[in-house]
């Protein structure tokens, strides 16, 4: 699902279900989770066999994981990345320094938002856009789809700044893809209805805060994919160099 959202040079591995739960750690990720609950552990174990399993598809030694300021990922130095669970899903997204500068994957169970949720993660322009698009397509839970997105962004951003980037400091506008990928901003497409539904799309998250340094440019804005299929919700940000 989120191989199909990023570049060719990205190299993503999924895992569905219970594969991987019972891969090896090495000893330093054991003692991260050593006193989680099994829950924690399991889905900590899963990521990281879908991220030494993308490490060995570029050729690099497998290496510990180990989270690092606000759960970072640590990668081996020449590799930018990212990961997610969520229920009976994870993947890890791995690229070579020299092709993105970042990387940033969600994955969500396709379902409504708690009650309150929507106006803590949203501006008022988002909620508006969110309510317009749920009129026209109520087969699309599009505020589980805008919290993902802003997931992925946030994902993407931190290893560019090392700062937090609030919920409320970048602007998402989501929009379905027609064949050409050009968008319509319009929340049209195919799809079942229901958390069956099957739909894709892009979104622009522009930022409300002065963006980081790619290069010699200054980003003020990220561009990302996203997906609805089998129950999840999926979303990804490449950050190209130039």
């Amino acid at each position: 699902m989120i191989g199909e959202l990023l570049p060719e040079t990205v190299v993503v591995v999924e895992a569905y279900g219970d594969e991987g739960v019972d891969a090896p750690l090495y000893p330093e990720e054991a003692a991260v989770v050593a006193r989680a609950v099994d829950k924690r552990r399991r889905e900590f174990t899963a990521v990281r066999s879908c991220a030494r399993r993308a490490m060995r598809k570029l050729g690099v030694p497998p290496h510990p994981v180990l989270p690092g300021e606000r759960g970072a990922p640590g990668w081996p130095d020449g590799l930018a990345g990212s990961m997610t669970h969520c229920a009976g899903y994870c993947a890890a997204a791995l690229v070579r320094t020299g092709d993105l500068a970042s990387v940033g994957v969600d994955a969500e169970v396709h379902g409504p938002l708690p009650e309150g949720v929507l106006s803590s993660v949203s501006l008022p322009g988002e909620a508006e856009r969110v309510a317009r698009l749920t009129r026209e397509r109520p087969g699309v839970h599009w505020d589980r789809l805008l919290f993902s997105a802003k997931e992925a962004v946030y994902k993407a951003w931190f290893p560019l700044t090392g700062k937090w980037l609030d919920f409320m400091e970048a602007d998402i506008e989501l929009f379905t893809e027609p064949a050409d990928g050009t968008g319509t901003g319009t929340g049209t497409g195919t799809g079942t209805g229901g958390s069956g539904a099957s739909a894709r799309g892009g979104f622009r998250a522009v930022l409300l805060v002065p963006g980081p340094w790619v290069g010699d440019r200054r980003l003020d804005h990220f561009d990302g994919r996203w997906s609805v299929e089998g129950g999840l919700v999926g979303t990804a940000v490449a950050v190209p160099h130039g």
